[in-house]
C-alpha cells in the first residue's frame, strides 16, 4: 500500500472495515450541523454503513497511528442514478456519497484525494464516470470539485434538499 505524504505526515487510503464502524460514524456525526451539511440524527447511521460494507463500498483514509481522518462511499441509490441529467456517454457510472474529513484535517487536500483514489477503484471495477449530489450551500466542496474538473450537469431537490449535480468521465 502506497502511502501519501501531505506536510510531512502520512496517510493510507484503503477499505474500511467493520470494526472502524464506530469511529466512522462519530467522524460523520461531527460534520452535522457544518456549513453545507445536509446530515442529521438519522442519515447517516449505522445501518448506512452496514450497507456500504455489505457493498464493499466504504473507503478511508488514516494516518500511521491508524485514527481515520475522512471517509468515502459509493452509493447506490436509485433515484439519484434515475435523475436525468446525468450523460449517457458515461454509463456505467457510480455515485459517490458520504464524503467527510476529519475538522482538525481539513484544507489539506485530502477531500481530492479521497475523491481522486475512489475515482481510480472505480476506473478499474470498470466504470466510466461518476457522479454526486452536492448541497447548494456547501461552498467548500464546490470548490474542491472544480479544481477536480467536474461539470456541474443539473440540479436536485431529492430528500426535501436544493443540490447540485455533478459528473466526471473516468
Amino acid at each position: 500500500m502506497n502511502a501519501i505524504v501531505i506536510e510531512g505526515k502520512e496517510y493510507h487510503f484503503k477499505m474500511a472495515h467493520p470494526e472502524n464502524t464506530e469511529e466512522i460514524l462519530s467522524l460523520y456525526q461531527s460534520a452535522m450541523g457544518t456549513e453545507g451539511c445536509t446530515w442529521d440524527e438519522t442519515y447517516p447511521s449505522r445501518e448506512t454503513i452496514a450497507k456500504d460494507f455489505a457493498n464493499q463500498a466504504l473507503f478511508i483514509i488514516e494516518d500511521n497511528a491508524h485514527k481515520i481522518a475522512g471517509a468515502i462511499s459509493i452509493d447506490e441509490d436509485t433515484e439519484v442514478n434515475a435523475l436525468t441529467c446525468w450523460s449517457k456517454q458515461l454509463e456505467p457510472s457510480a455515485e459517490l456519497a458520504r464524503l467527510v474529513i476529519r475538522e482538525a484535517e481539513q484544507n489539506h487536500g485530502l477531500a481530492r484525494i479521497m475523491i481522486q483514489k475512489t475515482m481510480e477503484e472505480l476506473k478499474k471495477s470498470g466504470m466510466k464516470g461518476v457522479h454526486f449530489l452536492v448541497s447548494k450551500t456547501n461552498e467548500r466542496a464546490m470548490r474542491s470539485y472544480q479544481k477536480l474538473n467536474f461539470t456541474k450537469c443539473g440540479e436536485s431537490d431529492l430528500y426535501g434538499e436544493d443540490w447540485w449535480c455533478y459528473e466526471k468521465a473516468l
